[in-house]
């Protein structure tokens, strides 16, 4: 099972560069696997806490299936830090219209979250 978090401060999106198990490197919200005791949410803010140096709080699920959550983050504290990871390579806050970070995975999502905030 596996937590998402899409953090999104001042026009600009973090997002994680990293290595995937098909070997692939590519840009992606912070997240991971769902530990033992925990649920999604408490999930999503360890690991985006773990990858991005960010102490976040869940603002609403963006997606709800049964192996994966993602949710809509707000920023509360903390300081960009990279961890001595080897899948992570690289983590960036990315203007909300630099599209070439985005692939057919996440751009959906950003469209979302684009559009939730227009609503607001």
């Amino acid at each position: 099972m596996l937590a998402q978090g899409v953090v999104i401060h001042e026009g600009q999106i973090l997002l994680v560069q990293q290595k995937v198990k098909r070997g692939d490197i590519v840009w992606n919200f912070p997240g991971g696997g769902v530990e033992e005791g925990e649920n999604f949410e408490q999930a999503c803010i360890r690991e985006v806490l773990e990858e991005t140096g960010y102490t976040v709080k869940i603002i609403k699920s963006l997606i709800h299936r049964k192996e994966k959550q993602t949710f809509l983050c707000e920023l509360i504290s903390g300081t960009l830090t990279i961890e001595d990871d080897e899948d992570i390579l690289d983590v960036r806050w990315i203007d909300l219209n630099d599209e070439t970070y985005f692939d057919a995975v996440s751009k959906p999502v950003v469209e979302m979250v684009l559009k939730t905030m227009e609503v607001v």
